[in-house]
């Protein structure tokens, strides 16, 4: 059954979350549209031919054969329509209702991103508690980008470009969008301020800036199994692990490898509990070569967050704010050439990205769908025309100069957009084949 399921992941995690997102956006127009009293011809998700469908009362509702995308069809939406001046007619409202209109469809995705978003904070996670610390470089990977820049273990990274660094997650978000271009970096050494240049390199297929650093890491126990030489010994779920025998314990890796070498001979851990120092004494048991002290080991330093409903919510609200301030530096980077266009993911990398959240659990397909909503409800929101953004900014052009555009016009204005977004189409997937090939 793994096995299969191996296979049918990806398009149908795929087929899934966007089914959810397009239905959730296209339910936002056709909601307030029947509010408003605007008749609704079709209610599609996908284009193309239709391949199910049915009706009820004045709206058809249908299921396309092309998945990426939908839309609502209401009476009298354009000047090209037969247009009867009905009072259920899209024109026939005011421009307040169409802008309302319009703008449902993003909004709906912008409230889906935070309340799927709440449910998969309000299930608690192990956060590593460097993410929110200052950026002291732990490690520099030979050959990589930070190590030919000057950088070394212990400095603290103060600015990038200007910009005040004051955690890894920080540092994390300005070197991911900047793979091959060159960044100002201000570090601290032993109290002296030091500016470096720095070039990341592109690592992943998605080509995700890096400069082969990392933060100091402090293996920590995870679980402790009942009955077994750590449990008898006193380690406990939570312990910090600083030494082994005296030797730092560099990784979680190195700490497997030196207790299965270690064989049934007392070894001492030096720990970290709450803060307070201790040591504790463990006798492995099985030959050397296989011991086993019964522990788990985190690879970093946890803290356990269980936020209840309220909580998560406001988390919600925090990271998607982050998320969209993120997209937006994004957004004016790539009009400055800071970001590269080859960073922009279409469909097939979107359906990879689906199949390895499905391998994973459910909650991590939830939490990519949630970050996809967020993405397409402010996507939406720029003012390119065929895109709602766009038909809000000519109601609020046509508002503001009290006099509506000629047909012409606006032609030519969607003209301009529909170009735009095949433009953007073709940037996409073909990001995602070099993608493939690479």
């Amino acid at each position: 059954m793994s096995t299969i399921w191996s296979y049918i992941a990806t398009p149908v995690t795929f087929l899934f979350v966007l089914g959810v997102l397009i239905f959730v956006h296209e339910l936002g127009h056709f909601l307030v549209a029947r509010w408003y009293g605007v008749r609704v011809l079709t209610f599609s998700l996908g284009f193309g031919p239709k391949i199910f469908k049915f009706r009820r009362g004045d709206t058809e509702y249908c299921i396309s054969a092309v998945p990426l995308g939908g839309y609502v069809k209401l009476a009298g939406e354009t000047v090209q329509d037969d247009r009867q001046g009905a009072p259920d007619e899209f024109l026939s409202k005011s421009k307040w209702v169409r802008f309302q209109v319009y703008l449902a469809g993003p909004i709906m995705n912008l409230l889906l991103a935070v309340l799927v978003l709440t449910l998969v904070l309000s299930r608690g996670a192990d956060v590593p508690l460097y993410s929110a610390a200052p950026a002291v470089i732990g490690s520099v990977q030979p050959g990589s980008a930070a190590e030919q820049a000057g950088i070394r273990p212990g400095d603290v990274v103060v600015s990038i470009d200007g910009k005040t660094i004051p955690t890894w997650d920080d540092l994390s978000m300005a070197v991911l969008p900047k793979a091959g271009r060159e960044l100002q970096i201000a570090v601290d050494r032993n109290g002296q301020r030091i500016d470096l240049r720095v070039v990341p390199t592109a690592e992943s297929k998605y080509e995700l800036g890096s400069l082969g650093v990392g933060p100091v890491l402090r293996p920590q126990v995870a679980d402790v199994h009942p009955g077994r030489p750590a449990d008898r010994g006193g380690l406990r779920k939570g312990d910090v692990l600083v030494t082994m025998d005296g030797q730092p314990t560099v990784d979680r890796a190195t700490i497997i490898k030196y207790i299965e070498g270690r064989g049934p001979t007392p070894m001492v851990f030096h720990v970290l509990r709450d803060g307070q120092p201790m040591d504790i004494t463990i006798v492995p048991e099985y030959p050397a070569g296989s011991s086993k002290i019964g522990i788990s080991i985190y690879s970093v330093e946890t803290r356990r967050v269980d936020p209840n409903l309220i909580e998560a919510f406001k988390l919600s609200l925090k990271q998607n704010w982050d998320s969209t301030v993120l997209i937006g530096k994004t957004v004016v980077g790539l009009f400055k050439r800071d970001v590269p266009m080859r960073q922009l993911m279409g469909p097939i990398s979107i359906a990879d990205l689906a199949g390895s959240a499905a391998q994973m659990g459910w909650i991590y397909v939830f939490e990519l769908m949630a970050m996809l909503s967020l993405n397409l409800g402010l996507l939406n929101l720029l003012p390119v025309p065929v895109l709602d953004g766009g038909q809000i900014a000519i109601l609020a052009v046509e508002g503001l100069f009290r006099r509506d555009m000629s047909l012409q016009v606006k032609e030519r204005i969607l003209m301009v957009g529909a170009a735009l977004i095949v433009l953007l189409m073709v940037t996409v997937i073909y990001n995602d084949i070099a993608r493939l090939v690479r």
